[in-house]
């Protein structure tokens, strides 16, 4: 009787934490970041649309599909588990031309050494792709979720596709 109560207890503890285990980053209202900035856009675009200069690309560059400007777009702040994730890019010619990783989880030393493998890999990764469509860095699963998540804010702030 004894073996089947302990046994009994260990499934049932067992499946709790099973249960209670978090798989995504996402919060109670399902919003993972907070905007940068300040804009309802969420990110921040500083650069020139076609000879234009100004605070955001024209209306042409909206509804043409993308923008043919340069400048910098600074993406909304990724709130992560870790900590915060911001990306800015730098567009030339429509193109996306460098990827800075402003913020990243460094609050000890292992978020420092999983950064420093993994924010080159997503640089590659995003100049190669020339969008947020691209690969998770195994191991820093969270930094590239976040990573992405501010990527396609700046992308979005900039009028690329």
């Amino acid at each position: 009787m004894r073996r089947i109560t302990i046994w009994l207890l260990s499934t049932v503890a067992a499946l709790v934490l099973l249960f209670s285990y978090r798989t995504s980053t996402m919060g109670a209202g399902g919003e993972t970041g907070a905007v940068a900035g300040g804009d309802p856009a969420g990110g921040a675009w500083s650069g020139t649309d076609g000879g234009a200069t100004g605070s955001a690309p024209s209306d042409d560059a909206t509804t043409g599909g993308g923008t043919t400007g340069s400048g910098t777009a600074t993406g909304s702040v990724a709130q992560t588990r870790w900590g915060p994730v911001q990306v800015r890019i730098t567009v030339t010619g429509g193109k996306i031309t460098d990827v800075v990783a402003v913020q990243v989880p460094d609050g000890n030393h292992r978020d420092q050494e999983i950064n420093d493998y993994a924010v080159p890999i997503l640089r590659q990764e995003v100049l190669a792709a020339q969008s947020a469509r691209i690969d998770t860095v195994s191991g820093a699963t969270v930094t590239s979720d976040g990573y992405r998540e501010s990527l396609q804010s700046a992308i979005d702030a900039a009028h690329l596709r």
